[in-house]
């Protein structure tokens, strides 16, 4: 267990009320009946079923994480799916159930949406980075049309500072481990707020330079379901907006890069290729990379320390919070401090 977290994982998580009957009765009362066929989907964060019906159908039940969101911050990730489902851009949206997508039962907040298969994409392939690019695209030309009101910025403070502060605050670092830690951790953020990335300070572009549109946040390999090309259509659609907020576009782009540099800027241009045959790219947005995932990394720390109460976290990440893992994220950042004054990739 982490050092210094109050609290155990346990039945006092409100988690443990949701049994399997408060879903199919959550459903039931929705008018969707189940036909007793419950799996729940890879999901930390919320809880994600996949349904079966009576009627045949599979649907997918999302229970939101209580106390995350506020419902007009949910309500707004709805409105974006369905902005992207007018745009026909493949999206999986949730359903209306009598004129409402978000929906209450026994004090949680859910949304259903139907159940699509798929596989990840195979980004060795150019021609599938390419259609990625153009894919997303559209969705930026949709999440450019407004911006969110209830949702966040993506940018330093929330997901660099306060994420380092709760840490150090509570305690969560290993003491071995702790002033290297925070040592390091302020090094990096400081490189980031001043936006002198690469290794001059000329052509400064720093995260509050860029263009904030509504992106969908989490864009891993993970959340892009592809399905097979044939003449009813195919190809990548859009799962799990729940981590959508105001970024910049490049946010999108760069957690599907892998590999070495060469690799990652062969695979970006690939990406760019297919992005600006629908929407113009500002290329000053590529210095935004290794900030982007140095910040990244100190929020997922932050993530798995303020979830570790939720019994599912020590059972799939019994490795957090050791010295040894400490360790690891001070040699990471240290390796995203030397990332961040390198010439960013210029494709």
């Amino acid at each position: 267990m982490p050092s210094g977290i109050v609290g155990r994982a346990g039945a006092s998580h409100p988690y443990a009320a949701l049994t399997p009957d408060v879903v199919l009765d959550a459903l039931s009362a929705c008018g969707l009946q189940g036909d007793g066929r419950l799996m729940a989907l890879g999901s930390y964060e919320n809880r994600v079923y996949q349904v079966g019906l009576e009627d045949g159908r599979r649907v997918v039940a999302k229970f939101y994480r209580p106390g995350r969101w506020s419902e007009a911050q949910i309500l707004e990730e709805h409105a974006f799916a369905a902005d992207l489902v007018a745009a026909e851009v493949p999206v999986v949206a949730p359903l209306v159930l009598h004129g409402a997508t978000l929906r209450h039962h026994a004090g949680f907040a859910f949304s259903v949406s139907p159940w699509r298969g798929g596989r990840q994409p195979e980004l060795d392939d150019f021609e599938v980075l390419e259609w990625l690019g153009r894919f997303i695209a559209r969705m930026h030309t949709v999440g450019s049309a407004q911006p969110f009101a209830h949702r966040p910025q993506l940018g330093l403070q929330e997901f660099g500072e306060q994420a380092r502060d709760w840490l150090l605050a509570h305690e969560a670092v290993a003491p071995e481990v702790r002033t290297e830690w925070r040592m390091v951790c302020e090094d990096a953020l400081a490189l980031i707020a001043c936006g002198a990335y690469g290794v001059s300070d000329t052509g400064r572009f720093g995260l509050e330079n860029a263009g904030m549109i509504r992106v969908h946040g989490d864009c891993h390999p993970g959340n892009v379901l592809w399905t097979p090309v044939d003449g009813a259509g195919g190809g990548p659609h859009f799962v799990d907006l729940d981590d959508a907020r105001m970024g910049p576009a490049v946010q999108d782009l760069w957690m599907l890069l892998s590999g070495d540099r060469r690799q990652r800027t062969q695979q970006l241009s690939a990406l760019l290729d297919g992005y600006e045959q629908v929407r113009d790219f500002d290329r000053r947005e590529l210095a935004l990379i290794e900030p982007l995932r140095t910040l990244r990394l100190i929020h997922y720390s932050a993530w798995l320390a303020r979830r570790w109460s939720d019994p599912t976290f020590p059972i799939h990440f019994p490795w957090f919070g050791t010295v040894d893992y400490w360790q690891g994220q001070v040699a990471l950042l240290r390796e995203q401090i030397a990332a961040m004054r390198e010439e960013p990739v210029v494709v």
